[in-house]
């Protein structure tokens, strides 16, 4: 799942950044970029893109298929399951709704029976290996399909996908939207490459 730089939202309340109607575009970064999700807000921020060949081109992919969602914790979709594996991020809601979301901080496997859920918004409950957090009553939603690459695409390496607005007319004014962090160098292949999203949404925020 991508997460958001800290000050997408406030972008979004200032109208900087409209996603019903803007181009969104997703460029590739190789590891040399140091991510600062909170001082980070512009595309003049950014280095290390990787260089137009092997099937990328300088400047991205536009991205299709924006859309945001508000989902009450009830009626979100992911119920918590006993003795099972959940990796950190992932957002479930009690078997018996109690008006909460919950998001995994610790990844590991839930316990052979449900914990008792906190109802207070940052509070957390250990279950097994797993610790969730009280995300929030209800959740928002930013989704889009998945960013490609169609093959051949040979790229690489790059550890970092960002998503910026693209609408506004220079660098300096295009909005940094979320980082994707692989983890670990990718490099492409001889078929197209993909970067495959959560279920849930691109990123998720939790509301009260």
């Amino acid at each position: 799942m991508a997460t958001p730089y800290r000050q997408f939202l406030k972008k979004v309340l200032n109208k900087e950044i409209d996603l019903d109607s803007d181009t969104l575009r997703a460029t590739l970064h190789t590891a040399s970029y140091v991510p600062d999700l909170t001082a980070h807000d512009y595309v003049d921020d950014l280095t290390n893109e990787l260089a137009t060949g092997g099937g990328y081109t300088a400047g991205g992919v536009a991205l299709t298929g924006v859309a945001v969602t508000v989902t009450a914790a009830n009626s979100w979709a992911t119920v918590a399951a006993v003795s099972t594996a959940y990796t950190v991020g992932k957002i479930v809601r009690p078997s018996a709704g109690n008006g909460f979301v919950y998001r995994a901080v610790t990844a590991g496997t839930s316990g052979a029976s449900a914990p008792v859920w906190p109802t207070v918004i940052g509070q957390t409950v250990t279950d097994g290996g797993v610790v969730w957090e009280c995300f929030g009553a209800a959740v928002l939603a930013v989704d889009w399909d998945d960013p490609t690459w169609p093959a051949p695409f040979t790229a690489g390496p790059f550890r970092y996908l960002v998503v910026h607005d693209h609408t506004p007319a220079t660098d300096a004014t295009r909005p940094l939207v979320s980082l994707t962090d692989f983890g670990t160098n990718q490099t492409g292949g001889s078929g197209p490459f993909s970067s495959a999203l959560d279920p849930a949404g691109a990123f998720v925020i939790g509301l009260a």
